[in-house]
């Protein structure tokens, strides 16, 4: 039997409203995240991801009110991070209504930290992000939002993270971030065949064809926009239906 592939909405929030930029650097204001939630809930997104991008610790309690309000308008899974670097960070994201946490470079300064939280809350639980650009011919792994380089190949670090103890991948390409040029099929392939859990594509998207090409082309089992569903540039009900009407396995809205 083949999984439906999944459309997943993100809200890059500031805390408490959506920001969007391009190559993680141009940030705008791009609404409310509970107003979005409800829309793409309604709308037949899959799933949902809200990352607190600034991440810093006096935002906190601000961003889990945040997920306590996008979570009371979902009937679909919450992945929710930001920020993440214990347990407790963790079951505290949880509690206020995520179905998944993601980690990021908290988990590449101390990789053991997937394996506590998968520990604690189960592998299905922890999506390891991991942010890739493309520098001196390999993928390197980029920390704090995108900013910083790592001596990290992230074909590697996907592989290890998994061994680790994380259940998904959240991909982004930090060159294609925001461009709307297309995913990075290449980049996204190369790791759908290295690990054996779920690999969301992130970064890029704008047409249709950019969907249909990285569940082909890159085998993703899901993927992620953010600006072209904020901006109403692409309906998710049109985007699933093209898909299905192009082979691809999804779940169609009622």
């Amino acid at each position: 039997m083949t999984l439906a592939r999944r459309i997943i909405p993100c809200l890059d929030t500031d805390g408490s409203r959506v920001v969007k930029g391009i190559n993680f650097v141009g940030l705008r204001d791009a609404g409310d995240p509970a107003e979005l939630a409800a829309r793409y809930n309604a709308e037949g997104a899959d799933e949902l991801v809200v990352l607190d991008i600034a991440a810093s610790r006096d935002q906190r309690p601000t961003f889990l009110d945040t997920i306590r309000r996008v979570a009371a308008e979902l009937s679909i899974p919450l992945t929710a991070g930001g920020g993440i670097r214990s347990v407790d960070d963790a079951r505290a994201i949880i509690l206020a209504g995520a179905d998944k946490i993601t980690v990021n470079t908290a988990a590449v300064l101390r990789p053991e930290l997937i394996t506590e939280l998968s520990n604690e809350f189960g592998a299905q639980a922890v999506v390891l992000a991991i942010d890739a650009k493309r520098l001196d011919e390999k993928w390197t792994v980029m920390v704090r939002g995108g900013k910083d380089r790592t001596e990290l190949d992230a074909i590697d670090w996907a592989k290890r993270g998994v061994a680790l103890g994380a259940g998904e991948i959240l991909l982004t390409s930090v060159d294609r971030d925001g461009t709307q040029n297309g995913f990075q099929v290449e980049l996204t392939a190369a790791i759908s065949s290295t690990v054996s859990v779920p690999v969301i594509a992130s970064g890029g998207a704008k047409v249709p064809e950019h969907f249909l090409q990285v569940f082909t082309e890159g085998a993703a089992d899901a993927a992620l926009a953010a600006s072209i569903f904020h901006d109403n540039v692409q309906p998710i009900r049109a985007l699933k239906t093209f898909l299905a009407g192009h082979g691809i396995e999804v779940r169609l809205p009622c």
